[in-house]
């Protein structure tokens, strides 16, 4: 295979990696987090002082939260930046797995431009972390992989990381919403505490099925091949494809994109002007090295396939 092509395909899909496609999903996440910023903004500029909200967003791993909230981040604060409000509206961080109330306080802190040593209290790097979030005039907090804030699981940890959240949602001077995004287990922090519950707005991934998302899977596909310049052939154009490709997801809107632009991707190294099936096979045996007969887009009976598992194989030795 020539480098050229390697180099043009690698350019070509980070140009389809940046477009982001707007889905029915995203319009509940979109909504919710205007009408939070809008309600922030008017107490701001009224001179009054009320609790912020925040917004949980969750879903399973691949279910696309981490583009959408990027997307989303992305839109919101240059919105908010043409009305006045800086650059620095919304911060957001990832959570470390495994995390410690005090190491995510000095992530915000280096976030706001602040670093500061280990040496120091978790309360006094807290105090900071409110402090600069008041002169930054900062709106909203992300903490992405936010189930991870509570790793180690004890009741201990989650009234400290609930309390946190709460202090900063609360703060009498300068509330900030939370933005919250992880797995399935983000549920269960909001959970464990109403208080911090009842003052978040949620919003869920849900998984998708093959039979109900078939077709709309296909639209997707069209949408990109119309970006990547390929044309695409009968046999990816089938609703039995567009079945394939959901269970081959893992049933996850996010994984799906990968997919499709897997086999773009292969499509742009063959040096082929259309997609079809065969791009979806190899893309696909890449990403799990399996045999043929756990191809989602090979066997007929693919629904018994597990897309989770790589390697899989019918004889280990």
């Amino acid at each position: 295979m020539e480098n050229d092509l390697i180099i043009q395909a690698a350019q070509r899909i980070a140009e389809l990696k940046g477009y982001f496609v707007d889905h029915e999903r995203f319009v509940p996440l979109a909504e919710g987090f205007s009408i939070l910023a809008e309600k922030r903004l008017v107490d701001i500029q009224t001179g009054r002082i009320n609790e912020a909200q925040g917004l949980a967003l969750s879903g399973h791993s691949g279910a696309g939260k981490s583009a959408a909230i990027n997307h989303l981040r992305s839109q919101q604060s240059q919105r908010l930046a043409d009305r006045g409000y800086g650059d620095s509206t919304i911060i957001s961080l990832r959570v470390p797995s495994p995390a410690t109330l005090k190491f995510v306080g000095q992530m915000l802190l280096r976030a706001l431009g602040y670093p500061i040593g280990a040496d120091r209290h978790a309360w006094y790097i807290w105090d900071l972390v409110q402090h600069h979030l008041k002169e930054r005039r900062v709106l909203f907090v992300h903490l992405d992989e936010a189930q991870d804030l509570a790793s180690r699981g004890t009741k201990h940890e989650l009234d400290s990381v609930t309390s946190m959240l709460k202090t900063l949602m609360t703060d009498p001077e300068w509330p900030v919403g939370i933005i919250l995004s992880g797995t399935n287990e983000l549920e269960d922090i909001l959970n464990h505490d109403h208080q911090l519950a009842r003052r978040m707005r949620t919003v869920r991934f849900e998984s998708l099925s093959p039979a109900a998302y078939g077709d709309d899977i296909l639209d997707l596909l069209e949408n990109y091949c119309e970006r990547a310049k390929l044309e695409p052939e009968d046999d990816v154009l089938e609703l039995i494809h567009g079945e394939r490709l959901v269970h081959a997801a893992a049933n996850q809107f996010g994984n799906a994109i990968f997919l499709i632009l897997d086999a773009i991707e292969d499509a742009y190294l063959q040096g082929q002007e259309t997609l079809n099936r065969h791009n979806f096979i190899r893309a696909y045996h890449r990403r799990s090295s399996c045999d043929a007969e756990f191809n989602p887009f090979l066997v007929p009976d693919f629904m018994r396939i597990d897309a989770r598992q790589v390697f899989s194989r019918e004889n280990r030795t």
